[in-house]
């Protein structure tokens, strides 16, 4: 097991007040919407500060929140330097990219990257990610089987991506290893620049391994080799074996699910 880095990033830009989830809160940015009477935001800073290691978040977010208030815990955070701000970009691996390039490379790695919609994170998923995180790749991503969840919640509506018959969905967990990771976040800005030129996309992952994807042939580990070799960087994934990691804050129907499960918790 490794200890969690020393910084972690928090991704808590806006789509602003047609939000679907910001909209069902009434206020002006997602983040802010309350969970079981917590902001998402201050649930997903507190699972960071929970997990051992982690001593420093960097909040990524725009005017809309900071100007609508982070009440009185993230208020003090940021004064007392365990919490700084930086400018969301118009797309998160812009906004990722842009903190990196910001950050001496001595304190920009290992990072871990999360977003404001998890409010279900807890201390003990970040230590599990990040104590099972492969040392030898740049950079590692957090995956929970479909079974996992379908297991535990049934009725969670998720996106699932299938590899060879097994389905995985995304965690919201990025942890950037070495240098080397800015590799895959200029990958991850040119797939975002050419999302509506399918053709390019199609032309950066391999029309190969792309068909393999699509029949249901290719199985996660060959893509993520794929991926490294293009790339020129070492991709590994963490398998998370709690359902909640998986479980974010897209939509309203989201927001009821969440605090379900909270009150569960109890």
């Amino acid at each position: 097991m490794t200890a969690c880095p020393r910084h972690a990033l928090v991704l808590a830009g806006s789509r602003g007040p047609t939000d679907p989830v910001a909209r069902a809160a009434g206020l002006p940015h997602k983040a802010l919407a309350p969970i079981d009477g917590v902001p998402m935001l201050e649930r997903v800073v507190s699972a960071l500060f929970q997990a051992p290691g982690i001593e420093h978040v960097i909040l990524s977010t725009d005017q809309a929140l900071i100007e609508h208030g982070l009440g009185k815990n993230l208020t003090q955070q940021i004064e007392g330097g365990r919490i700084t701000l930086a400018t969301p970009k118009p797309s998160p691996s812009e906004s990722v990219a842009h903190v990196l390039e910001g950050l001496t490379e001595g304190a920009a790695f290992p990072l871990l990257v999360t977003t404001a919609d998890h409010p279900l994170l807890t201390g003990a998923m970040v230590e599990h990610f990040c104590g099972f995180a492969p040392d030898h790749a740049d950079l590692v991503i957090g995956l929970a089987e479909a079974e996992v969840i379908k297991q535990r919640y049934p009725d969670a509506i998720r996106t699932f991506y299938r590899f060879k018959g097994r389905g995985y969905s995304g965690c919201n967990l990025f942890l950037m290893n070495t240098p080397k990771a800015h590799r895959v976040v200029d990958f991850w800005r040119e797939m975002e620049r050419h999302r509506k030129r399918p053709w390019r996309l199609v032309a950066a992952v391999g029309v190969v391994q792309l068909l393999r994807f699509v029949i249901g042939r290719l199985c996660l580990e060959d893509a993520l080799r794929h991926l490294s070799g293009k790339i020129g960087a070492e991709i590994g994934m963490v398998a998370m074996p709690f359902a909640e990691a998986a479980i974010d804050v897209d939509k309203p129907g989201d927001l009821d699910l969440a605090e379900a499960i909270l009150r569960a918790r109890g």
